[in-house]
């Protein structure tokens, strides 16, 4: 595969995913007037986010097995394809239920894509993994900050609100055209032994065997599924109500209170293109999960205790540098190690724990929003600290890994 398709290919991948940060907020960024369209409020809405968490379970497993049998364009596509339905039918909903069937879509839409894209990148760069799926998160960033901008636009020039999504779907249309004809890796590619890397798998001479799951790696395993679930959690829930906290909470305009979340995709993306800079050479991947948590936590307990302007805009700024900045996906990178020769089903397994607080998240919130927006800050703040506990376990275990596995010496 010449460097230059390789190229090409990338920047496809990355393009969905672009528009695939504008999907994760554009609900949310339009809760007032979709509320008023399905005749629901501010909870109704929040059920239907919730929505995507469903259709991510009901096919992220399966679909990450199948990526592995029948390969990763395929399921990009089919991806591409069902969010174009979704962004659509959302549009086209009249009730909440009919808009509750099209979130199922999107999430299963988001399912396509993971389990199609993370594999790619990894086989793409297989000496350089982490990297890679950490950029993912940086274009989702990109479209995270560009959304808000764009709905205030269409608000401050009074133009219908169906123009977002619009733009999504005809945005996903053209990169699935570019994307018809472009070349994948070959699947579960390994690095190369003499290219050393912080999160890669070295062959070993037993390579040829079907190597035998030991308790450590289960252990190892469940904990970084349940990290899955709280690094999702972490920046999903800010993500989907920053807004609404600012304008509730805070006190703020609608204006001013949609700026946090630019201003929080900001942080994300330079703290993504820190996070690349730094965890192929010089801090251990495990370091970065430890930090960033521990980050995002005070920087909750703090948005948390002084709801002010000038503290929100800084928090939401520190937030999306930390709990935003690719700390999953570096989660699943070393996840990737522990499993080396089954990418599609760890990736899989572990975006099932995200499909699951991208579920169960928006659905605690509906229910705290009905006596305390304020109390939602403080339900992150719960969560962050669950992820401290979870990456002190990581590197507990990391650092006691059998010498039979040493590549992971490199994490830690």
């Amino acid at each position: 595969m010449s460097r230059a398709e390789r190229m090409k290919t990338t920047i496809c991948l990355y393009l969905d995913y672009l528009v695939h940060g504008m999907a994760i907020v554009i609900l949310a960024q339009n809760m007032t007037v979709l509320g008023r369209q399905w005749h629901v409020g501010d909870a109704g809405v929040s059920m239907v986010i919730s929505s995507l968490g469903i259709g991510r379970l009901l096919v992220l497993y399966i679909a990450g097995s199948l990526s592995d049998r029948f390969g990763r364009r395929l399921f990009v596509k089919i991806g591409i394809v069902t969010y174009v339905c979704f962004f659509v039918g959302i549009v086209g909903s009249r009730n909440v239920y009919t808009a509750y069937f099209f979130g199922i879509l999107a999430g299963m839409a988001n399912s396509f894509l993971d389990t199609g894209t993370y594999p790619a990148l990894m086989e793409l760069y297989p000496n350089k993994q982490a990297a890679a799926n950490i950029l993912i998160k940086a274009f989702a960033s990109i479209g995270e900050l560009i959304l808000p901008i764009f709905v205030a636009t269409l608000e401050n020039f009074n133009l219908w609100y169906g123009w977002s999504f619009i733009f999504c779907a005809v945005a996903m249309l053209v990169n699935f055209v570019f994307l018809w004809h472009r070349e994948f890796p070959p699947m579960n590619t390994v690095p190369a032994p003499e290219v050393e890397s912080t999160m890669t798998v070295a062959e070993d001479k037993t390579a040829t065997k079907k190597p035998r799951i030991t308790a450590h790696q289960w252990i190892l395993g469940t904990v970084l599924t349940v990290f899955g679930y709280i690094s999702m959690a972490t920046f999903y829930l800010i993500s989907q109500w920053l807004t609404q906290y600012g304008y509730s909470v805070v006190g703020l305009n609608m204006v001013h209170a949609r700026l946090l979340v630019s201003v929080y995709s900001v942080g994300s993306i330079l703290g993504v293109i820190f996070t690349v800079s730094l965890v192929e050479r010089v801090i251990k991947p495990v370091w970065f999960m430890l930090v960033d948590t521990i980050i995002s936590f005070v920087t909750l307990l703090v948005m948390a205790m002084f709801p002010n302007l000038a503290l929100m805009m800084i928090g939401s700024f520190i937030i999306g540098c930390s709990a935003a900045s690719g700390v999953m996906q570096i989660g699943l990178t070393i996840m990737g190690t522990v499993f080396p020769r089954a990418k599609g089903k760890i990736t899989g397994i572990y975006n099932t724990a995200g499909a699951i607080a991208s579920f169960s998240i928006p659905v605690f919130t509906a229910i705290i929003s009905k006596t305390s927006i304020h109390n939602i800050m403080w339900f992150d703040v719960l969560i962050a600290l669950v992820g401290i506990i979870c990456s002190v376990t990581v590197m507990t275990m990391l650092k006691h890994q059998p010498k039979t596995t040493s590549q992971t010496e490199q994490m830690v």
